[in-house]
């Protein structure tokens, strides 16, 4: 009785799991910038007008510029990050390349891309990074929540409770007195 009162929540477990595992991939996916590879990146690398990207270029050994049509060009110290402010009149849907150009003598260059979305009531913005720390947190890359989103997850919560229930309420049953 014991093996089958378990098998719901074994079920539930890994149902919790699948439905989970896109979204987390998701946030993943969009929470870094490109090129990060090299050491250049753009983050979040989907902005909406008027918040701010962080630009960072850790593959230069010296000072960088790092400029693109929707923003002001920006000068990057060695192994720190800057922020950067996408103009509010840039056209939302429209992905632009951020050229990151390291000072050294011959003089190295390298792109990154970023993407305009629609802009929201109240702007998602990042706050500016020190040269030293890990950065956590979103970045802007989320603007509101998701309806189908928190349906899902209440739906879920729901679910696992009933389970829960279902099962201590059958194992008080089976149990001698």
């Amino acid at each position: 009785m014991r093996a089958i009162g378990a098998a719901p929540v074994a079920l539930l477990g890994a149902a919790a799991l699948a439905l989970t595992a896109p979204a987390a991939t998701a946030c993943a996916a969009m929470s870094g910038g490109a090129s990060s590879a090299t050491g250049y990146t753009v983050t979040p690398s989907v902005i909406a007008p008027g918040s701010q990207v962080i630009l960072a270029a850790r593959g230069c050994s010296t000072t960088a510029t790092a400029g693109s049509g929707v923003f002001d060009t920006v000068t990057i110290p060695r192994g720190a990050a800057v922020a950067a402010t996408v103009d509010w009149d840039a056209e939302p849907g429209v992905a632009h390349e951020v050229t990151f150009i390291c000072n050294t003598s011959p003089g190295s260059t390298a792109k990154a891309g970023l993407t305009v979305r629609a802009a929201s009531d109240a702007p998602a913005t990042s706050t500016p990074v020190s040269p030293a720390g890990v950065q956590g947190g979103l970045g802007g890359s989320v603007d509101r929540m998701n309806a189908a989103e928190i349906t899902a997850g209440t739906a879920l919560a729901v679910v696992t409770a009933t389970g829960t229930i279902y099962v201590v309420r059958e194992r008080k049953e089976s149990r001698p007195h």
